[in-house]
């Protein structure tokens, strides 16, 4: 499987990050206590459990950055679905090393493999019924990159990266702006080159955001029969739909069927469980 990876130096400047909190008080005084200056070894990075997997590169960086004659190689690709059991990658060189850069690398190689696990059990849920699902901002501070990369692993796709690439009017800039009307006529009026998408709570709204323009509109917590209404309404104007709130891995494909084209699920990043991935010593 190919996805479009991190942006440039994104692993490294991650790397750092964890090492700053691991090593910000001194050296990893449990490992050069108990293990000989000159050991070497080889760690073995092993599946514990099923899912997808994202963090490859990032877990070299770490690794990369402890000591830098550490020789990391992978089995599998960021992407990949590995099993329980399945070897991942292998990390060759000094024991302290090793053992030193092991939780920083393997927080975020399960962290980032949960995400891509998550967002996979929602491509498959939804698979057949022409709806894509896509991921939201609500993401951990400085590792949004990171998270929405591995939403690409899992078979999804990204919404907008932050507030300046597309526009998302919401209730409370309707509520600012005097109307859906007026809001996406302000946005129109200072960013034209970009895409603008309104959140509807009613097809009322959705008949008046595609009337006047709107790119995409958000059917935010509809009912199965309104998103439908909606959906047909958006139709007609030749604007895409996307459905938000209350969503459920057991419902995703009773929404999907509505004809909505993305499925928008913050789950796939504040609330996605971690994969079970560990470090073996041979």
């Amino acid at each position: 499987m190919t996805v479009i990876g991190l942006p440039d130096g994104e692993a490294d400047r991650l790397a750092r990050l964890a090492l700053t909190e691991d090593l910000s008080l001194g050296a990893d005084v449990t490992t050069v206590a108990t293990v000989a200056e000159d050991a070497t070894d080889v760690g073995e990075i092993v599946a514990r459990a099923d899912g997808a997997l994202c963090g490859l590169d990032i877990a070299r960086a770490v690794f990369a950055a402890v000591d830098p004659d550490l020789d990391f190689r992978t089995r599998v690709h960021d992407g990949d679905r590995v099993r329980r059991g399945d070897l991942i990658a292998t990390v060759s060189g000094s024991t302290r090393s090793i053992l030193t850069g092991e939780r920083s690398a393997l927080n975020l190689l399960c962290m980032l493999s949960g995400v891509a696990t998550l967002t996979a059990r929602w491509v498959e849920a939804v698979a057949g019924t022409g709806a894509v699902i896509r991921d939201t901002r609500k993401t951990v501070p400085g590792l949004r990159a990171a998270q929405k990369y591995a939403v690409r692993c899992g078979g999804g796709q990204n919404h907008r990266m932050g507030l300046g690439d597309q526009a998302l009017i919401k209730d409370n800039h309707v509520v600012a702006a005097g109307g859906v009307v007026p809001a996406l006529r302000a946005v129109r009026a200072l960013r034209p080159d970009i895409a603008c998408e309104v959140e509807c709570t009613l097809p009322e709204q959705v008949e008046q955001a595609c009337a006047d323009g709107a790119t995409l509109v958000l059917l935010d917590n509809m009912t199965l029969e309104a998103t439908r209404e909606s959906v047909a309404i958006a139709r007609r104007f030749g604007t895409r739909t996307e459905s938000s709130g209350g969503l459920r891995l057991d419902n995703a494909a009773e929404v999907a069927s509505t004809g909505v084209d993305y499925l928008a699920v913050g789950a796939l990043t504040h609330s996605a469980p971690t994969l079970d991935i560990a470090l073996d010593l041979r």
